[in-house]
């Protein structure tokens, strides 16, 4: 009975810690989606020699298109909800070098904050 007494007390405690941690958890795994997303459409581009695009049409997805035939499209609410993102820059468009033209910055944001993935003009992606 002690047992039992004592385990309701810890679950009391840990399931609204646990509850209230979960949208920073989305947030960093938005963000890491994001970054992993256009890390693979840069590293794709060099290994194919060709351009891969990656666009934003809506505030929670993101296209793949290599050669501006669509590859992939990927809605960051289907894992990560709550998580909206928006655009600031040209689309980010890698070459065969590996290069992405101009400097995109993506914030992406939900109820507990905002992280920023930065794509910079040498094709170098980073979370801030």
């Amino acid at each position: 009975m002690a047992t039992a007494g004592v385990l309701a007390v810890l679950v009391a405690v840990a399931v609204p810690n646990y509850l209230a941690f979960q949208p920073n958890m989305r947030l960093n795994g938005a963000s890491r989606e994001v970054l992993g997303k256009l890390m693979w459409a840069r590293s794709k581009a060099v290994i194919e020699n060709t351009t891969y695009d990656v666009t934003f049409p809506t505030n929670h997805t993101l296209e793949i298109r290599r050669a501006g035939v669509l590859i992939q499209t990927v809605d960051i609410q289907t894992e990560y909800t709550g998580v909206t993102f928006s655009k600031s820059g040209d689309d980010p468009a890698f070459s065969s070098r590996g290069t992405a033209g101009g400097g995109t910055t993506i914030t992406i944001t939900n109820s507990s904050g905002s992280k920023t993935v930065t794509v910079t003009a040498t094709g170098n992606v980073k979370i801030s």
